[in-house]
């Protein structure tokens, strides 16, 4: 039992981290800071506004020790989110277990580790995809041995499902994302057949997704341990059952949790949970449910504890464990698996057909963006209901939001003070021996040498972690993945509002004298896409000219990008927090330029935020509950209207 925690520095998370273990918490769940995932140090220019936002910054060992004081290494289960820079964060682990006594074999837990489904849906990759397969590969074969306990991978279905992935979609891709470590790993333990790749296949785990339609969401896990079991049989030659055990852990849908009425989602988490307990013989092995106001921001300790005690009263207070599995047997079940396989199997087969899941990015890519379009379309017409927000509207002032929005909030000064320590760090350590660690990680990172040995005796030294990212930034090279936008399938025109929002773009383009055009842009390491992706296909759709990069850019290459497109309006999309620092250095950055053009802001923003981003020169703020993109098209379009009459005017 987990909840998924981490924020400001070391020392304050592992209070929260201690607090959490006293009431019952039995695993650690660590959320890492965005620029620790994407391997920045708090002093680099893309780390601005992002310093312990989403969960701890990490920069070296010294913060690792901190990190996990007071916590018994050699006992405790502790899954890391970390994907790009997994390699690094788990030789921080073993270093700061054997300085304090704790062997590399007797530690337990699980690195997520998963950058395919990066490039994918999550955005927190750091370098190409086959220097990324090779490091993840390196470091399966390197635990298997070395770490026997801990498993070195999650295949991450999760953050599919939150792109819009379908059931069948979220099997076949990480099914297909599996094979593609596995025939990657294989290279190094042996292949199909040997001893080490029996023993690879049963440390490899997954973190899946629940959402609320929570029949379906367990037929999808029944057959995916079916699909798993086929896979370690006839792909892989492993015969023990114990090894071919489908074993994952899950955290349930974020993506259905709302901004509106967000005490609604009390009772999505609780059915959500129902999807991975219910049935005995594919019943997770791990749990970890988010916060009722996740939708709203960072959640506080009470608002994690409540999350924690809906698990102890689902294990403790009801009957779900003490019987038999309950859909053994059932004809609604067992028809509903068998179509779910059917489905993904065929998708598999696409994925193959292009050469396999690394390959296949770009088609996976846009076909994710294609599902999420779908489904919000079905809110935005009714035909998907979503309590509070397209229907039940009707509310009264929720007693549950303070003040302060019902939120945890991190103070700004966090960001300077993670700078000041990180330089204080280098200044202090022996820099011979840092710099000698780092000229051995490039040569391994340059050869076929397992980086793993490398890597640890780099976080022994005292590299930090943007050091060690940039040391295989320099050998591996840079890396944008696609976007799907540009591949997804054009809109229904006979859809009503997508014509009548063209006929109105097609009249302000004749007004204007040529095509209006939108820049879409992500600001700082928020790779989270997808509102992103859709407000750019639905621009699209209505017959504007699309600028959109994809994720992580500077406020002065968004406004560069500005200048030269000539760009008739501007939206930016943040959800990490970051936009009280952001979006004003973007503001600035335009202004420098010349860059006359409104700015719209969408992402998880608190009400106390809208007014100063108003007051900085943003136009609209719109946030999780405002679902509907037609409406948010008409609002862009008037603001062209009026900016272009104005200057008109003028």
């Amino acid at each position: 039992m987990r909840t998924y925690a981490g924020h400001s520095t070391a020392r304050k998370s592992n209070e929260l981290y201690r607090s959490n273990l006293a009431k019952g918490q039995t695993g650690l769940s660590i959320a890492f800071d965005l620029p620790t995932q994407t391997g920045y140090d708090a002093d680099h220019e893309l780390a601005r506004g992002e310093v312990g936002k989403v969960g701890v910054p990490v920069a070296h060992k010294g913060d690792m020790h901190e990190l996990l004081d007071g916590i018994p290494l050699d006992a405790m289960n502790t899954s890391m989110t970390i994907n790009a820079t997994a390699a690094w964060l788990l030789a921080l682990y073993i270093g700061t277990a054997e300085e304090n006594g704790v062997d590399a074999a007797a530690l337990q837990g699980t690195t997520q580790n998963d950058i395919i489904k990066e490039f994918l849906a999550r955005g927190t990759y750091a370098f190409p995809p086959e220097p990324s397969m090779r490091l993840i590969a390196d470091m399966v074969a390197y635990t298997v041995t070395e770490v026997p306990r801990w498993n070195p991978i999650n295949i991450c279905s999760y953050h599919l499902q939150e792109a819009g992935a379908t059931p069948v979609q979220e099997i076949a891709y990480s099914m297909s994302n599996a094979i593609a470590v596995l025939d990657a790993v294989g290279e190094r333990v042996g292949g199909p057949g040997s001893e080490l790749m029996a023993k690879v296949f049963g440390r490899i785990s997954f973190f899946v997704n629940a959402g609320v339609r929570f029949i379906e969401e367990h037929a999808k896990l029944r057959a995916m341990s079916v699909l798993w079991e086929e896979l370690g049989r006839e792909r892989y030659g492993v015969g023990d059952a114990k090894q071919l055990r489908f074993r994952y852990g899950v955290q349930v849908n974020s993506l259905g949790l709302t901004e509106a009425q967000p005490e609604n989602n009390v009772q999505r988490i609780v059915l959500e949970a129902l999807a991975v307990t219910l049935g005995r013989n594919a019943r997770a092995r791990a749990v970890q449910l988010p916060a009722w106001n996740e939708a709203l921001g960072l959640p506080r300790p009470w608002d994690q504890q409540w999350s924690l005690r809906i698990q102890q009263v689902m294990a403790y207070e009801t009957d779900l464990l003490e019987y038999p599995d309950i859909f053994e047997g059932s004809v609604v079940m067992d028809g509903l698996v068998a179509e779910l396989l059917e489905g993904a199997r065929a998708e598999m087969a696409v994925v193959a057909e292009h050469g396999g899941a690394v390959k296949a990015v770009d088609y996976m890519k846009s076909s994710l963006v294609d599902s999420h379009r779908a489904r919000i379309r079905r809110i935005e017409h009714g035909e998907q209901i979503v309590v509070g927000m397209n229907k039940y509207t009707e509310t009264n002032p929720s007693p549950l939001i303070d003040e302060e929005g019902g939120i945890m909030t991190v103070d700004p000064e966090t960001e300077i003070q993670q700078r000041e320590a990180v330089q204080a760090w280098r200044s202090g350590r022996d820099a011979a021996a840092v710099e000698a660690a780092l000229q051995e990680l490039r040569r391994v990172a340059q050869s076929d040498e397992n980086i793993m040995p490398a890597t640890i005796a780099a976080a022994k030294a005292g590299v930090t972690t943007g050091e060690w990212a940039q040391a295989l930034r320099d050998t591996f090279g840079e890396y944008r993945a696609p976007t799907g936008v540009g591949e997804a399938a054009a809109g229904d025109r006979d859809e009503d509002d997508l014509g009548a929002l063209r006929d109105e773009v097609e009249r302000l383009g004749e007004a204007i004298g040529r095509r209006p055009k939108i820049l879409v842009g992500k600001p700082g390491l928020d790779g989270h896409s997808n509102g992103a992706e859709q407000i750019a296909v639905r621009a699209r759709d209505i017959g504007f000219d699309v600028v959109y990069e994809g994720i992580r850019l500077t406020p002065t290459q968004i406004a560069t990008s500005a200048e030269h497109e000539g760009v008739h309006v501007i939206g930016l999309s943040i959800l990490s927090g970051s936009h009280r620092e952001l979006i004003p250095d973007v503001v600035a950055a335009l202004q420098e330029r010349g860059v006359d053009a409104p700015i719209v802001v969408g992402g998880i923003i608190p009400t106390a935020d809208v007014a100063a981003l108003k007051a900085a020169g943003v136009a609209a703020v719109y946030t999780p509950k405002d679902f509907d993109l037609g409406a948010i098209m008409r609002d862009i379009v008037s603001l062209v209207a009026s900016r272009h009459a104005a200057a008109a005017g003028a």
